[in-house]
């Protein structure tokens, strides 16, 4: 049952990144869950296609849905940012089976960065339990 912390630097206003490999590497167990989580206001942690035309797919519906801008925001920050990180979730869990993570076929894990470049970081969490 372990805790891994991960450092990433991001290199554009917005980006995802694949981090399935590193999660994979966290996995010690043979059975239990995997909670993959950001603490970050303006990231997120999301399972989609390992497509990569995909991703700047999903980029450009996140900027279109959630503008940077807009006259009505409050928030002296990036108000688009943080709406983003709050639709996409800061976290993942999924089931750990035979030693490995079930993922489908094509799927990846996704660091997403909404308001870079930084240096952030994520943590992975294991917990051991049979299903």
């Amino acid at each position: 049952m372990g805790l891994a912390r991960h450092e990433i630097n991001t290199q554009r206003k917005m980006q995802m990144i694949d981090i399935t490999k590193t999660v994979e590497q966290d996995i010690t167990i043979q059975e239990g869950i995997c909670v993959i989580f950001s603490p970050h206001a303006t990231c997120g942690i999301v399972i989609t296609s390992k497509e990569n035309i995909l991703c700047n797919d999903l980029l450009y519906g996140y900027a279109k849905a959630f503008p940077a801008q807009d006259p009505y925001y409050h928030s002296s920050q990036d108000a688009g940012a943080h709406m983003k990180s709050a639709a996409l979730g800061c976290s993942q869990t999924l089931i750990i089976h035979e030693g490995k993570l079930l993922l489908g076929e094509d799927q990846a894990i996704y660091f997403t960065e909404q308001d870079g470049p930084n240096c952030r970081s994520f943590m992975v969490k294991t917990l051991e339990g049979s299903l």
